[in-house]
Parts: C-alpha cells; sequence; structure tokens
C-alpha cells in the first residue's frame, strides 16, 4: 500500500535498506473516488519513502 491511493500487488524481487523495492508480475490498483483503475506491470521499482505499509501474501483491495 501507497501513501496515496495506489496499492501494488506482485512478487518481491529485492530490496534495500531504504525500503525501495523491485516487484514482477505486478498488478497496480488506483482508487479515485468509486472508481478503480486496474494496471498490469511486468516490473516495478517502488521508491520506499511512498511505501505505507506492506501485506505478505496480499490478494490486493477488496472488490
Amino acid at each position: 500500500m501507497m501513501k496515496s491511493e495506489k496499492e501494488f500487488v506482485g512478487t518481491l524481487l529485492g530490496f534495500d535498506d531504504f525500503v525501495n523495492m523491485v516487484l514482477e508480475d505486478v498488478t497496480e490498483y488506483e482508487t479515485a473516488g468509486k472508481t478503480r483503475k486496474v494496471n498490469h506491470l511486468d516490473q516495478i521499482l517502488l521508491n520506499g519513502n511512498n511505501i505505507c505499509m506492506l501485506v505478505p501474501g496480499g490478494e490486493g483491495p477488496d472488490a
């Protein structure tokens, strides 16, 4: 879960001391009001400053 209205679900490949993370097979969920946008990505680098919470084994936001 990010500090913004985004959530990412994927496989953790690695991280560093600053909690920057590399994920693969990523699904991005962006919520704006009552609408939800879903985007699929092969790989992503997340900046640790923007990460709010990690949920091991998480399935993404509820429908």
